[in-house]
């Protein structure tokens, strides 16, 4: 997953949470948010765990 893009959605829903007052659009936001930050919390441990490791 491009990590870029990520963090790109990351900033676009936080954007539209600041200005959003539907409670049920706000709430949809702030589901896609938490999903997207998962997102990019496990790919930055992904390439935690392959950079800088060899294989023995």
């Amino acid at each position: 997953m491009d990590k870029r893009i990520a963090r790109l959605n990351i900033e676009h829903f936080r954007q539209r949470l600041a200005e959003e007052q539907d409670q049920l659009k706000r709430k949809a936001l702030l589901d896609l948010l938490e999903k997207e930050e998962e997102k990019l919390r496990k790919a930055e441990e992904a390439d935690k765990g392959t950079n800088g490791h060899s294989n023995k």
